[in-house]
């Protein structure tokens, strides 16, 4: 897909500084001499094609709850069939693959860690494999925005 210079600062905008505000699309529409709408458009369309995986903040959930990586080894021919089980739980996100034993890789978010405890347990019932739990011991900042 071909960006713009205008796309360009917007996109940057977006992965760098999204403002934490009532109105964080027309802050950014104002930084990148736009309208709203047209900053709405474009974070649409790029939604659609693949640009952009997805739209929203990103909590950090030990302030706010609780959350936990974890992970599954199971036989490759069930992965597929076990990552849609546990994709059913709406307390797991950023579910991957790995090719390691343990090859289906996810983090599970909750109000506390009674209800992290409670999610894996009942993955474990509804899939059959018992989840490693590997909560986090110290926290890191990586920052994965890239100049366009």
């Amino acid at each position: 897909m071909e960006l713009t210079e205008q796309d360009r600062l917007l996109l940057n905008q977006f992965q760098q500084r999204l403002p934490s505000s009532t109105t964080p699309y027309a802050d950014m529409a104002a930084a990148c001499d736009m309208t709203e709408e047209e900053v709405l458009e474009r974070l649409k369309l790029w939604q659609e094609k693949g640009v952009l995986s997805r739209v929203g903040g990103v909590l950090n959930h030990q302030k706010v709850g609780s959350s936990t990586l974890a992970a599954l080894a199971v036989p490759d021919h069930l992965r597929d069939e076990v990552a849609m089980k546990v994709n059913s739980f709406a307390q797991v996100n950023h579910n991957y693959q790995r090719s390691h034993e343990y090859n289906i890789w996810f983090v599970v978010t909750g109000t506390d860690d009674a209800e992290i405890e409670q999610v894996l347990a009942d993955i474990e019932r509804e899939t059959g494999y018992t989840p490693l739990n590997l909560p986090m011991v110290q926290p890191f900042h990586l920052n994965l925005g890239f100049a366009l």
